[in-house]
């Protein structure tokens, strides 16, 4: 079968998830519109937003959805049902950690400009770096430990891994000096990332033009002033 992919062409953001998936399989798929303005699907199946997935008949949209689709027939899922559904529940949670980095830099709407958010932006950065982004990290450090594989379902790799590998990506494009201490008391995450990074196909899509560059108009943005890990210097 050959995939239709549509997401936005200049950003990574949700779809990235679907594109590692889909590029780890070697699947045969188009990124729609990366090479056309064709938002064509069926009208009685219209998705809310991007990304969505076109499979033959199907329209399937939301990111966790249509990995849950594509991971049994990319190989990227257990054959089992519970296998699936717990792998499922681990996407879903990554999903949730995704949109707590988009509201480091966008805390109070979409439809404002960062510029216009930069004091309730920091402060919600200042949260999530200190309180949320620690506590996600040793969720998926745990579910590694219990794993005892090297992969979050054990010693094959899931889209679940690929989505981690993305998160590791972002969090280190965004935030380079508050992650860099952080990851480093994740050494398990850490190791996905690197595991990831060298799987044959994982690597030369890396290497090409169809990986998007990280920007300022995606998910993961670098702002100097949210990257905060300066301590207040003691009056001598």
């Amino acid at each position: 079968m050959r995939y239709r992919l549509y997401y936005w062409p200049e950003i990574q953001g949700r779809g990235e998830f679907i594109r590692l998936a889909l590029e780890d399989a070697d699947a045969d798929y188009v990124d729609v519109l990366r090479k056309s303005d064709d938002f064509s699907f069926p009208k009685n199946k219209t998705p809310f937003a991007l990304p969505y997935l076109v499979a033959g008949k199907l329209v399937i949209s939301q990111t966790p959805s249509i990995l849950q689709f594509l991971g049994p027939r990319l190989r990227l899922a257990p054959k089992d049902e519970a296998g699936r559904l717990w792998l499922h529940q681990l996407q879903l949670t990554i999903a949730d950690w995704l949109t707590e980095v988009h509201d480091t830099h966008h805390p109070i709407g979409s439809g404002l400009y960062y510029e216009e958010q930069r004091r309730e932006a920091k402060r919600r950065a200042a949260d999530f770096l200190k309180i949320r982004l620690p506590k996600y990290l040793d969720y998926f450090e745990g579910v590694l430990r219990r794993a005892k594989g090297g992969y979050l379902l054990g010693r094959k790799c899931s889209y679940a891994d690929l989505s981690l590998f993305q998160m590791v990506a972002g969090l280190r494009y965004a935030f380079p000096a508050a992650f860099g201490p952080l990851e480093r008391r994740h050494p398990r995450i850490a190791a996905v990332h690197a595991r990831v990074a060298v799987r044959p196909r994982v690597a030369a899509y890396l290497a090409s033009t169809r990986r998007i560059p990280f920007n300022q108009q995606g998910i993961f943005r670098h702002y100097p002033a949210l990257d905060a890990t300066r301590k207040k210097s003691k009056k001598t």
